[in-house]
């Protein structure tokens, strides 16, 4: 059994080694995720205000847009670091709020559980080498749902429906890293600047999502 496993790891490392788009997008996945990381300290240590919720979607899909669009060019690059930056710039007012209630272990938990899911929806794809082009049609109509919820909680507040969106958020986000990811190995997709915000987007729903639910749980009050 441990030969097996040790064989299947090595086949993953081996995919990863020789596959361009897969190193190139994990190398560049690490330093969007460091530098917005920092960008969250900054944001931390300023104490910066949250942004409303129009100014989010403003910020993301301009953003969003901007690295899309110029994703072929040198200026993708410059779009990536813009776009993880913002989120980083996010994430600060949500973490010193988080952890000015006293629950700065649930922020360690969030991120750990997001690790977690991320490695093993990775390790799935690169072990099996699965397609999971399958996962497309439900992907589609799990963003409409998720789309109507968010719509719908921006002007109803109602935290048994955040509670539920974040665990929706979680099963989309788990399912997206595991398409992105069978996308680069078969040849769906070719640009590791696209596949890199892909991921990140993914990761740091996955964290939000983790964040809330288990703030909720974790609270006494």
């Amino acid at each position: 059994m441990q030969n097996r496993l040790a064989t299947e790891y090595a086949r993953g490392e081996s995919l990863l080694s020789t596959h361009k788009v897969l190193r190139n997008t994990y190398l560049l996945l690490a330093m969007t995720l460091a530098f917005s990381s920092v960008v969250a300290f900054v944001s931390m240590s300023l104490n910066l205000p949250r942004l409303p919720w129009w100014g989010m979607l403003i910020g993301f899909y301009g953003l969003l847009f901007l690295t899309n669009a110029t994703s072929n060019s040198g200026l993708g690059i410059v779009g990536v670091f813009a776009l993880t930056g913002f989120l980083g710039y996010s994430l600060g007012p949500i973490l010193n709020a988080y952890i000015g209630r006293g629950l700065g272990d649930v922020v360690g938990l969030a991120f750990g559980a997001t690790a977690m899911v991320f490695f093993a929806c990775s390790a799935y794809v690169l072990v099996t080498k699965k397609d999971m082009s399958f996962l497309s049609g439900m992907m589609m109509a799990l963003f409409v749902v998720l789309l109507v919820g968010v719509i719908a909680n921006i002007f109803l507040a109602i935290p048994a429906l955040s509670l539920a969106m974040s665990a929706l958020f979680i099963l989309f986000s788990s399912g997206a890293i595991l398409l992105a990811t069978s996308n680069i190995i078969h040849g769906g997709e070719t640009n590791y600047i696209r596949a890199t915000v892909d991921l990140y987007v993914s990761l740091y729903n996955l964290f939000v999502s983790f964040l809330q639910i288990f703030g909720v749980l974790g609270n006494d009050d």
